[in-house]
């Protein structure tokens, strides 16, 4: 099968790339461009790992083709913490509250919360436990990750008001 033209932003850089049309966007991500923040971890949409956002939109790059990507702006893991290496507020409260284990869930939980903060800025726990609850975690029980993301969402709030 002959390869497609790619064009589409990924954490802010402009990518223009060709690929077989049924490439998924996680191989696409992790083979082609070296962003290996997006993990692969069921193959079949269930655990979230590949979280990444999609125009504005949490999607599981392990189900969208390359082409169905097209012309879209993509944020990955890699694309959350500011350019010069600090941490975004969820970053860093995962890290300081203890929101990860083995890590592999991680940069899908963090990029879902990351567009959920987004959607809404002050969610209550049942709220986030509803939004995150595409992504799976084996290690943690969820409670420390659903309090990193309560923490975050108080920080952003404080420094939103504040700017």
């Amino acid at each position: 099968m002959s390869e497609i033209n790619i064009n589409m932003t990924v954490n802010g850089q402009k990518i223009e790339a060709s690929a077989d049309p049924r490439t998924l966007l996680i191989h696409f991500l992790r083979e082609d461009q070296n962003l290996t923040g997006p993990h692969i971890g069921c193959d079949t949409s269930h655990c979230g790992a590949c979280t990444v956002d999609m125009n504005g939109m949490s999607v599981k790059a392990c189900t969208v083709f390359v082409g169905q990507a097209n012309g879209a702006d993509i944020v990955t893991i890699e694309g959350i913490a500011q350019a010069d290496g600090t941490l975004h507020a969820l970053q860093e409260a995962f890290r300081q509250h203890h929101g990860l284990q083995c890590g592999f869930c991680t940069p899908g939980m963090i990029t879902r919360a990351y567009r959920l903060l987004q959607e809404n800025p002050s969610p209550t726990e049942e709220e986030i436990r509803y939004g995150i609850s595409g992504n799976l975690c084996r290690c943690t029980g969820y409670q420390n990750i659903v309090k990193a993301i309560q923490v975050a969402a108080e920080e952003l709030s404080v420094k939103e008001a504040a700017e």
